[in-house]
């Protein structure tokens, strides 16, 4: 199958993510092309779809949604699985819990423009760089930690998983 993989991203951390998971469905067979949503003038010649985004202020970024938006169309119908990369995991204690229901709210926002077979929200590299001077220190305040927090076993295993669906959808 063709599997468009996109991404938006803001540091970095999405664009690798991604880069993974084309990786993975290319490992297994797999027809894929990978490029930043910016990049996609539309989704014609794709037959299934892995699209992310970094996740700031609860949201994707605009050009995300906005990519969503524009081609929910050319997407309905066809298997579309969405990944947010934000800061969870960098977090400790109660604020932990309450960045993990960014996932709730990102979610809600998507569904908008399209149904996905599934969404994963992955945590990222945080920098102090990603949240400015003020809000690093805000954010080191409450207990949070910088560093790389991408589970690469979990992308791995996510990214199997949709090779494996999208090999029973071709057979």
């Amino acid at each position: 199958m063709r599997v468009l993989v996109a991404f938006a991203s803001a540091g970095g951390s999405t664009a690798g993510i991604a880069e993974w998971i084309a990786g993975a469905l290319l490992a297994r067979g797999h027809d894929v092309v990978l490029r930043p949503v910016g990049e996609i003038t539309g989704v014609t010649g794709h037959d299934a779809f892995v699209i992310g985004s970094a996740v700031h202020d609860q949201a994707w970024l605009p050009v995300a949604a906005d990519f969503l938006t524009e081609n929910r169309r050319g997407l309905r119908g066809k298997p579309v699985w969405l990944f947010s990369v934000g800061s969870p995991g960098a977090l400790r204690g109660p604020l932990r819990g309450w960045a993990a229901l960014e996932e709730v709210d990102v979610l809600a926002e998507l569904l908008k423009d399209v149904t996905p077979v599934e969404h994963r929200l992955f945590t990222g590299v945080v920098t102090a760089t990603t949240f400015g001077k003020f809000g690093a220190l805000l954010f080191r305040a409450m207990g949070g930690r910088f560093g790389d927090f991408r589970d690469w076993n979990a992308i791995e295993n996510w990214s199997a998983s949709i090779a494996a669906a999208l090999a029973e959808q071709k057979s």
